[in-house]
């Protein structure tokens, strides 16, 4: 299984049907890890203690200095008890009733964003439905929550999309040098905020994570900027690709795209779900053994490493009834897109509310909505998205 050939990439589904088929975690010689595709050992390594997320340093003292610390001192790659505390302080910042909050901001830029992709559909007879709104409104709504300028919001993209090429297979020697430049430029970027809302504090998250105490602890500074550049990290690529894999594949299927414009409302909430069950946008999360651990048979010896399949977990005949087929309307979903156990996704609840408010003022707006041409996929099986959709 070569996780870097583009026919692989395309469509990975049916191999890692077969991968399924054939029953435990199965070691990957190119990748030096098992892999865990059915849903039951996914699930599994996402919840055991033994397994951790375990951050490999990249040459320390190096130029990768800032690239380490940006994941060695985040929630992603930490465990308890660094884990507990960190997910404790940041938690009380990035709080359910602060998220929910947030609905009419979205609402207010997802209804923006259409005005401008109405402008474009007048004048070019169609939108980039990644460029000109999926990807764009996660990320404005998290620098409004985080306290970015208006005028910075062109910056986190790029860095935040050269950090996450790193967590593919066989990144490039380009990738890599973009990922060196790019965490150090983001680091210093939200230093720089930090030490402004230090001195002048306002209602921002970054103000409120820079004076948040639990039992006499707090944020270091390390800490607080790592957790500000993974709230952008992954509060934003889930929604993006979530958004727009499940849009694609609505697109493809003419009985679901009628029962989604018939009933944008109705079945938002479902659909979404559907939307990160069928294709999901995260697909390989790995864990490291830190003592000997069985996996349904299959000893993980203390130091190798373990992944979670999501995007095959999610996929599974055993779990989910008609697995390969789309439906918006599916009831019994308890898909693992976000992952599961400790490190289950801080941001879930705001990628929801993101994708539940803006996929019904899209078909609201263009009940019409179609592909215009074939839609360009990243070239990407970890992170998987597309890069362009064009519709009419």
């Amino acid at each position: 299984m070569d996780f870097s050939d583009p026919s692989f990439v395309a469509n990975p589904y049916p191999e890692l049907k077969e991968l399924r088929q054939a029953g435990n975690p199965v070691w990957h010689e190119g990748l030096g890890m098992f892999l865990a595709a059915r849903y039951s050992d996914a699930n599994t390594v996402l919840r055991t203690k033994t397994l951790g997320r375990i951050f490999t340093p990249k040459e320390p003292e190096s130029q990768w200095s800032e690239f380490n610390w940006l994941h060695s001192d985040s929630l992603l790659d930490s465990e308890p008890p660094k884990h507990t505390r960190l997910r404790s302080l940041v938690g009380k910042a990035f709080s359910r009733s602060r998220i929910q909050a947030l609905r009419p901001e979205v609402e207010r830029i997802a209804n923006n964003l259409l005005d401008e992709a109405e402008n474009k559909l007048s004048s070019n007879g169609n939108f980039d439905l990644i460029a000109d709104y999926a990807e764009p409104l996660p990320v404005k709504v998290i620098a409004a929550l985080l306290g970015f300028p208006d005028r910075d919001e062109h910056l986190l993209r790029p860095w935040s999309q050269s950090i996450v090429k790193m967590y593919e297979v066989s990144p490039s020697a380009e990738a890599q040098a973009e990922a060196q430049q790019a965490a150090h430029e983001f680091a210093e970027y939200v230093r720089s905020l930090m030490q402004e809302r230090k001195v002048h504090p306002g209602t921002d998250l970054i103000s409120e994570l820079a004076i948040v105490e639990e039992a006499g602890e707090k944020l270091n500074a390390q800490e607080l900027i790592a957790t500000c550049v993974l709230l952008l990290n992954a509060g934003h690529e889930a929604s993006v690709n979530g958004f727009g894999n499940g849009m694609v594949a609505t697109f493809e299927n003419p009985e679901q795209l009628e029962l989604l414009r018939n009933n944008p409302r109705d079945i938002t909430d479902t659909a979404i779900e559907e939307f990160l069950r069928f294709d999901a946008p995260l697909h390989l999360f790995e864990r490291t053994a830190t003592a000997d651990t069985e996996v349904s048979g299959v000893l993980v010896k203390v130091g190798q490493k373990i992944a979670a399949l999501l995007g095959s977990a999610n996929r599974d005949e055993t779990v989910f009834d008609r697995a390969d087929e789309l439906d918006l309307g599916r009831e019994q979903n308890p898909h693992i897109g976000f992952g599961a156990g400790i490190h289950f996704c801080l941001g879930a609840p705001l990628s929801r509310i993101e994708m539940s408010a803006s996929l019904p003022l899209l078909l609201e707006r263009f009940p019409k909505l179609n592909l215009y041409e074939n839609p360009k996929r990243r070239p990407t099986f970890v992170l998987r998205g597309y890069e362009t959709i064009l519709v009419a």
